[in-house]
């Protein structure tokens, strides 16, 4: 595939055409099916570039103010997924400078001025059939588009890892531990809240102290 030729309908080149203005869709799908190809509509960039992938179509001819996704961007994810459709990009008069840049960026075949005629089709047709151009708009996609989604194989998901020395310490066997009385916290009363928080954050202290020695006794690290 690649080369745009015209062929008998059994094997008739597709058309990918993007547009949401109704009347140039029409114009578009007209001239197209005059020469003899399957013509496939879409009306903004998201869809066309999951059509393209869909169709591998021939030659896509995209509109340039589309909403969603814009025609030059749509046209870099069709060029960065890769096959050897030609694009052919259609903009209004004011967007002549945005076009002949979105043509050289993302490697179109041509661009068409609105609203697109069969003579201008066929006086760059010859172009349309020629060489593809490289698309060095492609080392800027992600700068263009930051906030694209890349699929990645899904390997599930990602749990963060603890911090060194915040593993989870296991808990000393009770059997190995000493008698020891057992401390209920005290609430402190209305008319003495200072001190009552500093008894809680003592007892608090204490317990931790007894944990932890405990766990070093099971562990060997205090003497019998």
């Amino acid at each position: 595939m690649g080369l745009v030729t015209e062929v008998d309908d059994e094997s008739a080149p597709t058309v990918l055409i993007v547009d949401n203005n109704p009347m140039s869709s029409l114009r578009l799908t007209n001239l197209f099916k005059i020469r003899n190809f399957n013509v496939e509509l879409c009306e903004d960039g998201d869809q066309a570039v999951d059509e393209y992938i869909r169709l591998d179509p021939e030659l896509v001819v995209l509109s340039l103010d589309i909403p969603s996704l814009d025609g030059h961007l749509a046209a870099l994810e069709m060029r960065e997924h890769g096959g050897e459709s030609r694009i052919v990009f259609v903009a209004p008069a004011r967007m002549a400078d945005v076009a002949r840049n979105a043509t050289f960026s993302a490697g179109a075949v041509a661009w068409l001025q609105k609203p697109v005629s069969g003579e201008s089709l066929e006086n760059v047709w010859k172009t349309i059939l020629g060489t593809i151009p490289d698309a060095p708009g492609l080392e800027d996609l992600d700068e263009l588009y930051p906030d694209r989604i890349q699929v990645e194989a899904d390997e599930g998901p990602l749990l963060p890892l603890p911090l060194p020395g915040t593993f989870p310490l296991p808990l000393p066997d009770a059997s190995l531990l000493p008698d020891l009385p057992v401390v209920v916290p005290v609430e402190a009363s209305g008319d003495k809240p200072k001190k009552g928080k500093k008894r809680f954050m003592l007892l608090m202290i204490f317990g931790l102290a007894i944990g932890g020695a405990g766990y070093a006794y099971q562990q060997g690290m205090l003497p019998v």
